[in-house]
């Protein structure tokens, strides 16, 4: 892993840069390229996780700094998020997470052709969300960013767009709760390692230099994430949305069959 520090360097700026400008790919992206190399996927969610400690700090910064950040829509969204992040890790710390992978790919692609659709077709317009759909959508995010090793953007900034939020504002405000939900996340995982719940966690040093790289790449690119999203108009900034979205689906596809 030592050799790979500058691959996953380069991962992570790459990831980071998607991430923090779309709202999502970070997690998916590293959590792919571990698993690549032999990490098992719960191994693979706590490096990413450890991780985006640094990376979600420095770019939730930025979007602060930025004015991408709606407070009311954060308040309503971390505690779901944060719930469905905690059970997605005892659950992938107890059983095979594999197993929900097929129904993800099936959401992104439904979501990311939605998504195309609004972005070619419909005028943008902009609505505050129902706090009931935020809820349910930090839940579901949550949790499979826990189990996936990423997920929460795909889910979340997706859902949130997709009905018809302001994209800047949901990509600010969702990669600004991420930080909280992944401090939750990894302080789960180390819970379940102290106390035994999780059999599978032998070996998570040999990954140190993985994750190193990841942070280093992260921390490098998140910076440029909020002045990215600032800048980009709502109607392109759609369109950008669902072309990464569609192609993670496809990606997860050809990887599922």
């Amino acid at each position: 892993m030592e050799d790979g520090f500058l691959l996953f360097a380069a991962v992570g700026f790459l990831a980071q840069l998607v991430d923090g400008a779309l709202g999502m790919a970070y997690g998916v992206i590293s959590s792919t390229v571990l698993m690549s190399f032999g990490v098992t996927p719960a191994a693979a969610s706590a490096a990413v996780h450890a991780a985006e400690l640094f990376t979600t700090a420095t770019s939730a910064s930025s979007h602060a700094w930025h004015r991408n950040v709606n407070w009311r829509l954060f308040w309503t969204l971390a505690p779901a998020g944060i719930l469905g992040g905690v059970l997605g890790t005892y659950v992938l710390t107890s059983f095979d997470g594999d197993v929900l992978r097929p129904y993800v790919a099936a959401y992104l692609a439904i979501m990311g052709v939605y998504i195309l659709v609004r972005g070619f077709f419909w005028p943008p317009t902009h609505v505050a969300p129902e706090p009931g759909v935020v809820i349910a959508l930090g839940g579901l995010g949550g949790f499979a960013d826990a189990v996936g090793g990423g997920g929460w953007g795909p889910v979340v900034a997706t859902g949130l767009v997709g009905r018809g939020t302001a994209p800047r504002e949901t990509v600010g405000t969702v990669n600004t709760v991420e930080f909280f939900l992944t401090f939750s996340v990894s302080v789960a995982f180390l819970t379940a390692l102290l106390t035994g719940h999780w059999d599978e966690a032998e070996g998570l040093a040999s990954h140190a230099w993985a994750v190193a790289g990841l942070i280093v790449g992260g921390v490098a690119a998140a910076p440029l994430a909020g002045y990215v999203t600032k800048v980009i108009p709502s109607r392109q900034f759609m369109i950008l949305v669902g072309v990464v979205v569609t192609s993670l689906a496809a990606y997860q596809a050809s990887r599922l069959f």
